[in-house]
């Protein structure tokens, strides 16, 4: 179970990235700031919803290169949903991401919350990456919160593409209006197939 998630190379990476924050803050090369790595999680779970609902969503784009990155980062992943390979971000999405919010938030919030910060957003990262993972494999979670979790991004995947855009947490489908009770929507006929006109 472990082992399979650990062994794509973005949910590697990430583990890397946390140890090594968590090594600078344990070795005073840099402070810990508990409301900063709060901060840094609230960042990616904001990201988590807007870029899945406005950028993994979009419409196809003009440019056969940009589609062929929307296919991998999103539309595969709608048409065979329990493939594995193309369940995780990949490297090269994830790391220059990882690499423009830490020059973001060493720009605005300083250098010295960046390592905080960051612990922050690499844990939620790992929090989606793992609730993504437990939602299309056959692991049976073992909280009730977690088994609704995973039946609410199934949801997103066999009955409506165009609702239930939180992976790791429903808030954001509450505040914009993408949240629906289970027997309130239509089943999509394009929920396995984005914008199949294109």
């Amino acid at each position: 179970m472990f082992g399979t998630f650990f062994r794509h190379g973005a949910t590697a990476a990430l583990a890397v990235c946390a140890l090594a924050l968590l090594g600078t803050i344990v070795f005073g090369l840099a402070p810990f700031r508990p409301l900063d790595v709060v901060i840094g999680a609230l960042l990616f779970y904001g990201s988590e919803y807007l870029m899945h609902r406005f950028a993994f969503h979009a419409r196809p784009a003009r440019n056969a290169f940009v589609r062929r990155l929307q296919h991998r980062l999103h539309y595969d992943h709608h048409v065979e949903p329990d493939r594995l390979d193309l369940l995780f971000l990949p490297l090269w999405f994830l790391v220059p991401n990882l690499a423009l919010t830490a020059a973001l938030v060493a720009l605005v919030l300083g250098l010295a919350a960046t390592a905080s910060t960051m612990l922050g957003v690499v844990a939620a990262i790992l929090h989606y990456e793992w609730t993504h993972y437990v939602a299309h494999t056959p692991i049976r979670p073992l909280t009730p919160l977690g088994r609704w979790i995973k039946q609410y991004h199934l949801r997103h995947h066999y009955i409506s593409e165009k609702l239930w855009f939180g992976v790791s947490n429903p808030s954001l489908d509450l505040v914009f209006g993408t949240y629906r009770r289970l027997g309130e929507a239509r089943r999509s006929a394009t929920v396995r197939s984005l914008h199949p006109e294109r």
